[in-house]
């Protein structure tokens, strides 16, 4: 099992995401090229449907997984994270959707980082089988 670095509340305090959006719910690691995060899926999601958490919550949940990497980097430094927006995403493969009460997690890889402009690959896993990757570009406003 891997150790929780951050639950709930404070996932929640480092993204500009406020429920019933919020599609991160703790942070496993960090460094300042990866983070991994997790989310269990509630019948209350606004992306559950029919037993299953449909493709705009896994793909929220990996956009979530990269903004709460450049968050929780502001944090560190005592300073206010600006709000990001995903600039492009890219080659996103979904193979398998998560159902009701599962516990998925998401590896954010940074691959560039350059003058705010952010590429990441990001994988998500359900029981350790990878159900979704692809690669997204954020850009932090001004």
């Amino acid at each position: 099992m891997e150790v929780l670095l951050l639950e709930k509340n404070a996932v929640e305090n480092l993204l500009p995401q406020k429920f019933p959006f919020v599609m991160v719910d703790s942070m496993f690691s960090y460094s300042e090229t990866s983070l991994v995060s997790g989310f269990s899926i509630k019948s209350d999601n606004i992306f559950f449907e029919d037993d299953t958490f449909l493709e705009a919550g896994l793909i929220e949940h990996m956009a979530q997984s990269v903004a709460l990497h450049t968050g929780y980097q502001f944090f560190l430094r005592n300073e206010t994270a600006p709000t990001g927006y995903i600039g492009s995403i890219k080659e996103i493969q979904i193979k398998k959707l998560p159902k009701i009460n599962d516990s998925i997690q998401s590896t954010v890889t940074i691959l560039q980082e350059f003058a705010g402009i952010t590429l990441v690959d990001v994988v998500t896993t359900l029981n350790n089988e990878e159900i979704a990757s692809g690669q997204m570009k954020t850009v932090l406003a001004k």
